[in-house]
């Protein structure tokens, strides 16, 4: 599939939609909407997610320049290589790309986004080299990018800062729930892709995957027998929410002062490794912005027309009809405008906060929804654009497919949790 296509159908659906209301409804305002969104989401494209990246993605770049001459992202790619080369059988061993990949999947676990972005579009940079078909996505490249996509979080801590904010009593509450369902959609990623690709399932491989979710499991054990930290009379560095920030952020750190260290100790210049990498940080920025501008203006184009509420009520409507239980239901929208924009899923669920309570069993499961999926369609813009790919053949199916058992799961690890 081209991104051509899916930007067309952003479009003409929106445009069949607002043509309706204006029609049948007499919205005689629908358009006005429509053009405003498309000049506020060209200004919001650029300037709340293209310009603040620049900073963290110009010191990142850096830094990983630093990592790779001092030998430290071919040390994660020799280490991880057994579990990695069986998900990229394309990628040489030892390549770059490994390690970087690495990285960037740590920096998601932790909850690290300004961290994980730089890493991730190094690493689809890495994996451009290997691709013979530069305009066409790779294998290698979809595995990466849907694996991405499922949002793998072992530390959701804008999750929790949001749900205390929004008056919780308990913003922790979700923290097992969310990871669980993050790893349901990261293993339905793996096997989806894997299928497709025809990867080895071999003894190796399931082997590492149970040995990730055993880890994941015990983790999250281990968080879950943390007391909250309002049920502690004094500051302590034991509780959910001071854990799982301090670990977090401590871990990052270390890894930055890790890759300095490492390179003086090599005897590298360090400092001028950073600047020559840190020079590549503009250029992405540089290329990326177009296909950002163009596809989250499509996006805003598409729900401001009413096309994603359609949606959303027309699957509320089929859960009634059919007789299945609708407690869900309220807190699908989050659900369903995640893989479009993750500041709109964030408004949606902030929303709920207001009207049912950030402890309910539909704010809890909204919070869930948010922290257990990517924003799909924006990585796919963001990744790909960076490269100049335009055919991304099944890597949107797969990452929405992966993105709805994931929000299944995160369904019935809800009714378990919480109700």
């Amino acid at each position: 599939m081209a991104l051509n296509y899916v930007w067309i159908v952003f479009f003409v659906v929106g445009l069949v939609i607002a043509l309706f209301r204006l029609i049948v409804f007499h919205d005689y305002e629908i358009f006005k909407k429509l053009v405003e969104g498309i000049f506020d989401a060209s200004k919001s494209s650029v300037m709340d997610i293209g310009l603040p990246l620049v900073g963290a993605m110009t010191f990142f770049m850096g830094l990983m320049n630093i990592g790779e001459k001092a030998g430290a992202v071919n040390f994660l790619a020799r280490l991880l290589n057994p579990f990695m080369k069986r998900l990229f059988p394309e990628v040489p061993d030892k390549h770059p790309a490994m390690g970087q990949m690495v990285m960037n999947f740590s920096a998601n676990m932790l909850g690290l986004d300004n961290a994980a972005t730089p890493f991730g579009l190094k690493a689809m940079e890495s994996l451009q080299t290997l691709n013979p078909v530069k305009e066409t996505a790779s294998n290698a490249q979809i595995m990466f990018l849907v694996l991405h996509t499922s949002g793998l979080t072992l530390i959701p801590l804008s999750i929790i800062a949001y749900r205390a904010s929004g008056g919780s009593t308990n913003p922790t509450s979700v923290f097992v729930p969310l990871m669980l369902a993050t790893t349901v959609a990261t293993i339905a990623s793996i096997i989806i892709t894997g299928i497709y690709q025809r990867l080895r399932f071999d003894k190796v491989l399931i082997l590492w995957l149970g040995g990730i979710i055993l880890s994941i499991g015990l983790f999250a054990m281990f968080i879950y027998s943390l007391p909250s930290q309002k049920n502690v009379p004094e500051p302590s560095l034991f509780t959910k929410e001071t854990f799982s920030n301090v670990l977090g952020n401590c871990i990052l750190f270390f890894i930055i002062s890790a890759f300095i260290i490492g390179g003086f100790i090599k005897k590298i210049n360090v400092f001028d490794a950073f600047i020559e990498g840190a020079k590549q940080g503009w250029d992405v920025i540089i290329k990326v912005i177009p296909y950002l501008v163009g596809l989250l203006v499509a996006i805003r184009v598409f729900r401001d027309s009413g096309a994603l509420e359609a949606i959303i009520n027309g699957i509320s409507w089929c859960f009634v009809q059919v007789g299945i239980t609708s407690d869900f239901v309220p807190a699908l929208p989050v659900a369903i405008m995640r893989p479009f924009s993750g500041g709109g899923a964030r408004g949606l669920m902030l929303d709920i906060f207001k009207v049912h309570g950030a402890d309910s069993f539909i704010g809890q499961l909204a919070s869930t929804f948010q922290g257990s999926a990517d924003t799909t369609f924006y990585i796919i813009a963001l990744y790909f654009g960076s490269v100049g790919i335009k055919k991304v053949r099944y890597a949107i199916w797969a990452g929405m497919l992966a993105d709805l058992l994931g929000v299944i799961a995160a369904i019935g690890i809800a009714y378990i949790f919480f109700k």
